[in-house]
């Protein structure tokens, strides 16, 4: 049976149709439990709302999607830099939907907390998400230090993908965004790889070692610098090519 939350019809040829690697690394405690039983479900944004992404959010002057928020600052941080804008997070990893649920949800109030008014969650595959999004409802997408998957034959896997790119293409409209950041060469690579010879999207920017500005850290570019590796930061511009 299929999950309300999946559209895998809409999966691109050549993308494997599940998930890979962990959902849960260390045990949850109560707390986190509560926050995916109670709080979770109220957060999400459901598939029949995703359809229609843009009414959720009335009054917004637009609307971006995070992809693989880890810890969840990130995501704080375009909320809080960006009051008129709305943005749906998405990420699998139940142990880093509890790091953001608990920035979000006093302790006690995991079932009654108010939801945020720019803010819903997807804790499923992001591929899906972007299938069942309408045309041209995105103004900006974030792909921020995603998992590498190193290996020749894990290169499905990955979210920058030429199968997948079409299908991005359909949901930013022409000028929107899409922001990649990665400190593993291979995936930087893959990045220039993938882009190089496509019509959907230009490269605006391309900044080596140094964040841009307007880019906010996360935890897993700090750990990146600690350890020795270099990240890079790309901007790609959504072009007027048609995506089908």
């Amino acid at each position: 049976m299929n999950s309300p939350h999946r559209a895998p019809s809409l999966t691109p040829e050549g993308i494997p149709d599940r998930l890979y690697g962990r959902r849960r690394g260390h045990p949850l405690r109560s707390r986190q439990e509560r926050l995916l039983d109670l709080a979770l479900p109220r957060f999400r944004l459901t598939a029949a709302e995703a359809a229609h992404a843009k009414a959720v959010f009335p009054g917004t002057a637009d609307l971006w999607l995070e992809i693989g928020f880890g810890g969840g600052e990130h995501t704080l941080a375009l909320l809080g830099a960006n009051p008129q804008v709305a943005l749906i997070a998405s990420e699998v990893f139940e142990n880093g939907l509890c790091s953001l649920l608990t920035r979000l949800v006093p302790e006690g109030e995991e079932g009654t907390a108010a939801v945020p008014a720019r803010l819903r969650l997807w804790p499923e595959d992001a591929r899906h998400l972007v299938a069942l999004l309408p045309d041209g409802a995105l103004g900006r997408l974030y792909l921020m230090f995603p998992d590498p998957w190193p290996k020749a034959r894990h290169a499905k896997r990955r979210f920058v993908h030429a199968a997948m790119l079409p299908l991005v293409a359909r949901v930013l409209r022409e000028g929107a965004e899409w922001r990649i950041a990665s400190d593993d060469p291979t995936y930087q690579a893959w990045v220039e790889e993938v882009f190089a010879d496509q019509p959907f999207f230009a490269l605006r920017d391309l900044a080596v070692g140094d964040r841009p500005a307007d880019w906010h850290p996360t935890r897993y570019e700090a750990k990146a610098i600690r350890e020795g590796r270099t990240p890079r930061y790309w901007t790609f511009v959504r072009s007027d090519a048609p995506w089908s």
